[in-house]
């Protein structure tokens, strides 16, 4: 406990599955939040649950709704921030939308568009906004919410594309602010059950391509849990971690080795 205690943590996409998971652990590890999402009524539930649990103490959770794939909203969730808390020390970039495993014969202009807008320009947009305050204080830490399917290309075309470019983006940012105050790392989850992959939202995957897929991967082994993934993010934006940047971790249980 403890691990964040006065630090100020951005979290996009914690109205469900690894972001809401993230926000509670960070805030039983001493962080104040500002929670991010675009379903409003779910993510000022997430907020009420941790400062509920908060009570008595300094700690807060602020709801800023917004979609992260529109350029002023980033900007409005970084000025709501700074007003709140006067600072910004960690930013886990994590919103995303689910992969409908769409190989490039078969996925949309309109799709493409999307996925690369909401997983991978978001991402661009909400760390430059960041950046702004990080950079005067010469302290922050980046985590960016990548993929498997970035590294093994083993999701559909434009979610692959997409996370492998974040974690290029990852990489270019840790070089520029090496030594700095300022580092950027990547987590990659394997398959890990969230609302994104409950059944509903599976039916409207490409079945025949993910199933080409999976035999590249060892899907017998469990599944890790929102919680492994949370952990493997704390550790990240944690001072544990003051001397990685520009790294990639995968956490999937071993299904990719």
């Amino acid at each position: 406990m403890g691990r964040l205690d006065h630090k100020v943590a951005i979290i996009t996409g914690t109205s469900s599955g690894i972001g809401e998971e993230t926000a509670r652990l960070f805030a039983r590890e001493g962080a104040s939040l500002v929670l991010t999402a675009r379903r409003k009524e779910k993510l000022q539930a997430v907020a009420d649950e941790i400062n509920t649990a908060a009570a008595g103490t300094s700690l807060r959770a602020l709801a800023v709704n917004g979609d992260v794939s529109v350029k002023e909203d980033c900007v409005h969730i970084v000025k709501e921030t700074i007003a709140a808390f006067g600072k910004i020390d960690i930013l886990v970039n994590n919103a995303g939308i689910a992969d409908k495993h769409l190989p490039i014969t078969r996925c949309s202009d309109e799709w493409w568009d999307e996925v690369i807008r909401i997983d991978q320009t978001s991402v661009f947009w909400m760390t430059k906004e960041a950046l702004k305050y990080m950079e005067p204080a010469a302290y922050g830490s980046i985590v960016n919410i990548s993929s498997i399917g970035g590294v093994f290309g083993s999701a559909g075309i434009s979610y692959s594309g997409a996370k492998a470019a974040v974690i290029g983006m990852t990489k270019n940012i840790a070089i520029q602010f090496a030594g700095k105050g300022i580092r950027c790392n990547a987590i990659c989850p394997g398959p890990t059950p969230t609302p994104l992959s409950a059944p509903e939202k599976v039916k409207t995957f490409d079945t025949a391509f993910a199933d080409q897929c999976a035999m590249h991967m060892n899907m017998t082994l469990p599944q890790a849990t929102v919680l492994d993934q949370a952990n493997a993010i704390l550790f990240f934006a944690s001072d544990e971690a003051k001397a990685v940047t520009g790294q990639v971790m995968i956490v999937d249980n071993g299904i990719t080795l």
